[in-house]
């Protein structure tokens, strides 16, 4: 073991340099993965915890105040009930900031559906303008309890007494409602009802929903929305960036493990005599193995150690989303569990890659063998000979060639070389498809940067007046958003009608074409999979008692409601139903107009009869993403830093033998030292073009599979531009020379005694 040890200390003095990169690279694995394990803890388990103590409702109905909800309690399925309650919409205001709302009549505290108090009380019978906030609603109005909402257009006014966590789809500006619990009396306009059916198997939500729709008629319904689609919004941005770190943490672990196998071959290529010496006084097979293995896996378990002591300890000091992921997923019972299996894991296979490499050292004999006068494959090909003949420089020449000869051993370097720069090569794509939603959100299904909505207090006419006349004001198309019933009466939709026949709406397009004919519609990836239809096909939809049948000749890329939204025209929509009139407006601005800006002074202009709201980008909710993929490209560049580094010393070894023969041609120190950069250029070139010319299709798929599944659809990834690929290509080659001059010129410079040496 003493011998052993020695032995692996002087292996470590030798190659300081790798090993503190090997230590480095697993940290950055192992902290990736980490914190894509706290992500997605993170994304599932808040909800969770809230609609499990909450006893949240698997399906909450909307109807008209006329619908016979009783009959929904005794359906087969259903446990519990939540409700029926009266309901409202209003618009509340509270700091300069508005928010479209559903008050909710509630007598007393719910039994299913019930809110989780975070601050304040519940409501009380004795205060009749006393209201409950939904937290996410409150966040949005900056309100606690002890404020005063008021009710833009009215004189009314709503009292704050408390804050409360809810399993129900959250508020969303110009998207989702806020909710508002409050006593009957602040109910004084005309309302829907709502109800919430609790199942005793929340796999049957479909059936459950179908059943009740047919229970309370088809033009009774007004929106249905599942356990499915809350817990899908509330996951939200932070599963997706637990993927992204997942993904790229298994694809750096993969790289790795390649790393330290072609490390360790490397090396066990260079020691052969040195081996064969240990073999000779007596060393075992296993023990010449476990030298390579034990080194590799104290590096390994050096840096899992590093990465789970620092996420353990200062995770929660991350600013951003994943500081509060952290947070949660500490309190987490699994995460004692988490903590350590993935250390393990990542251990385990890198020393698994290690012990594979290691076996060879294992197998070789305890007598040297002479190697061969030339290697096989080492005479000039008649290319390079011809390539001399030009009078090109012989350094240029022969480097090439040297890179070249060993076509299953430089193959394999290649494609080692190739991995991680695959891996940030979609790591860019990420980042320019996000930078894509910023820069140019027309494309990416954001047309509009401002939705307006009016009370009844502001006409049609007066609207489009008020906003035709506000000079940043580029184009406004009026609409109407319902939603309606699909075929089967499972689930509703998003049914819009933007723009006229004379201004269309500006939809982006991935598929098909624009609708411009009659009863002619595009619709969102999450629709046509909800529905399972393509484009070309019909398909029909109810909308209160009215049937709508509507042909989609195109996909849209669809960021909103996830996907799942039919859209056509304003007169469209009028030619089934000819009293119908805009509720919203959609407004295009110029370039150069700040929306934030905008919205307040229209919500001004607008004297309490408008309601304005900037339109959400998705990409803002992955601004954190941004730092994960700088923080992911340095872990892969510190891999392929690695794999670079093992693959100038094995060219360094190989080219000692030809020392005497270049410098016997006549050959000056300075022009052996360009061969060998040559070569190490030449392999880093060829390992770019790999990475690029696989990393551009792959992360094409795995973007527009994240849009598909999303609802999204295909058509949102977009490439990184030659501006940036070529300062890549350009820094891993250039990296790759200066970092090759070094050794190689070390390796000219040695004295001919040395040189023999190492041939014998």
């Amino acid at each position: 073991m003493r011998a052993t040890l020695r032995w692996a200390h002087s292996d470590l003095r030798a190659h300081r340099g790798e090993a503190l990169f090997i230590v480095l690279a697993t940290a950055g694995i192992v902290g990736a993965l980490l914190l894509a394990t706290a992500l997605f803890g993170y994304a599932t388990n808040p909800w969770q915890r809230v609609f499990t103590q909450s006893r949240g409702a698997h399906v909450w109905i909307h109807t008209v105040r006329s619908a016979d909800t009783g009959r929904l309690a005794s359906l087969d399925g259903v446990a519990s009930v939540a409700g029926p309650y009266r309901t409202e919409s209003a618009t509340v205001s509270s700091r300069g900031t508005r928010a479209l709302v559903e008050l909710r009549a509630t007598s007393g505290k719910p039994s299913v559906g019930r809110p989780l108090l975070t601050s304040g009380h519940w409501l009380d019978a004795g205060d009749p303008d006393g209201v409950v906030l939904e937290s996410r609603l409150a966040r949005a109005l900056l309100a606690e309890p002890g404020d005063t909402l008021t009710l833009p257009g009215t004189s009314r006014t709503l009292t704050v007494v408390g804050v409360a966590d809810s399993a129900e789809p959250r508020y969303r500006a110009g998207e989702q409602p806020g909710l508002v619990w409050a006593p009957p009396p602040a109910l004084r306009g005309p309302g829907g009802r709502v109800i919430g059916l609790r199942l005793t198997d929340p796999d049957d939500t479909d059936y459950a929903v179908q059943r009740a729709v047919t229970v309370l008629g088809a033009g009774a319904v007004g929106e249905v929305s599942t356990w499915r689609q809350a817990r899908a919004e509330a996951q939200g941005d932070n599963r997706l960036l637990g993927q992204v770190l997942g993904l790229f943490g298994l694809g750096a672990l993969l790289a790795a493990g390649f790393a330290v196998h072609g490390a360790i071959a490397t090396r066990i290529r260079g020691h052969l005599r040195d081996i064969s010496v240990l073999k000779a006084i007596g060393f075992t097979p296993a023990q010449v193995v476990r030298i390579f293995l034990l080194q590799h896996v104290a590096y390994a378990v050096l840096g899992a150690v590093a990465a789970a002591g620092l996420i353990q300890a200062l995770g929660t000091a991350i600013p951003g989303r994943l500081g509060d992921a952290v947070g949660v997923w500490q309190g987490l019972p699994g995460h004692a569990v988490a903590l350590l299996a993935v250390p393990v894991g990542a251990v385990l296979f890198i020393g698994a890659v290690t012990g594979l490499a290691a076996w060879r050292a294992g197998r070789v004999p305890p007598v040297p063998v002479p190697r061969p006068a030339a290697p096989a494959g080492g005479r000039l090909t008649g290319l390079a000979r011809r390539a001399l003949g030009l009078r090109l420089p012989p350094a240029l020449v022969l480097g090439w060639h040297q890179a070249f000869t060993r076509r299953p051993r430089t193959l394999a370097t290649i494609g080692r070389l190739a991995l991680p720069l695959l891996l940030i090569v979609v790591a860019m794509s990420a980042w320019t498809t996000i930078d894509r939603f910023h820069r140019s959100p027309e494309r990416m299904g954001l047309p509009a940067a401002l939705t307006v909505r009016a009370d009844s207090g502001m006409s049609d006419g007066e609207a489009r007046s008020l906003l035709d006349h506000d000079p940043r004001v580029t184009a406004v198309y009026p609409g109407v958003e319902v939603a309606a019933l699909v075929p089967g009466q499972t689930a509703t939709i998003a049914l819009r009608g933007l723009g006229t026949h004379r201004a269309p709406y500006p939809y982006a397009l991935a598929a098909g074409r624009p609708a411009t004919g009659p009863d002619e519609a595009v619709a969102g990836q999450g629709l046509l999979d909800l529905l399972d239809v393509r484009v070309g096909d019909w398909v029909r939809m109810t909308v209160g008692d009215q049937p709508q049948i509507l042909h989609i000749v195109g996909r849209s890329i669809e960021p909103e409601n996830a996907g799942r939204v039919i859209s056509t025209s304003l007169d469209t929509l009028r030619e089934n139903d000819p009293r119908l009139a805009p509720t919203l407006y959609q407004l295009r601005l110029r370039p150069s107009a700040d929306p934030q800006r905008a919205a307040a002074d229209l919500t001004r202009a607008g004297r309490g009869h408008l309601d304005v709201h900037a339109v959400t980008n998705p990409a803002d909710g992955l601004s954190a993403l941004r730092g994960v993929v700088v923080g992911l490209i340095a872990v892969l560049a510190s891999i392929g830093l690695i794999e670079l580094l093992t693959a100038i010393g094995g060219t360094v070894r190989e080219s000692e033998r030809d020392l005497l023969a270049l410098k016997a041609i006549g050959m000056s120190p300075r022009q052996i030292t360009a061969i060998t950069v040559t070569a190490t250029s030449c392999t880093a070139l060829a390992a770019v073009l790999t990475g690029t010319a696989l990393g551009l299709p792959l992360a094409h798929w795995l973007i527009d599979t994240q849009g598909r599944s999303s609802g999204i659809g295909a058509g949102i990834a977009q490439s990184p531009s030659a501006l940036l690929l070529l300062p890549f290509a350009l820094a891993a080659v250039l990296g790759a020379a200066t970092l090759a001059t070094l050794p190689a010129t070390r390796a000219a410079r040695r004295r001919l005694a040395d040189t023999l040496s190492a041939v014998a």
